[in-house]
């Protein structure tokens, strides 16, 4: 699902949305999980679905700090919202998880 969510080939952005906190990253906790997600990297980088390199980070887990809470839930509560409607909704449809 990670590689299906988001464009792995863009440097700190995500479509419009520009800036470090949209780089794609993959937090990891422990030896094991960076050997996977270095497996994964690589595979997902090889696979041919991206016309661009795979640029995902990663890096070490810090300490998590819950979003506020008028984030908590965001699509649930603004489906209708045009940021929903035009980012949030075509990722839902394309993993079939679309109401």
């Amino acid at each position: 699902m990670f590689w299906k969510t988001h464009d792995p080939t863009q440097f700190n952005r995500q479509g419009a949305d520009i800036g470090t906190q949209y780089r794609s990253a993959i937090f990891i906790h422990s030896d094991a999980q960076a050997t996977a997600a270095r497996a994964s990297l690589a595979a997902e980088d090889q696979s041919g679905r991206h016309a661009g390199r795979v640029v995902t980070e990663i890096a070490p887990a810090g300490e998590f700090y819950p979003a506020e809470e008028y984030h908590q839930g965001y699509y649930r509560n603004n489906r209708q919202a045009p940021y929903c409607r035009a980012v949030i909704q075509p990722k839902l449809k394309k993993l079939g998880l679309a109401d």
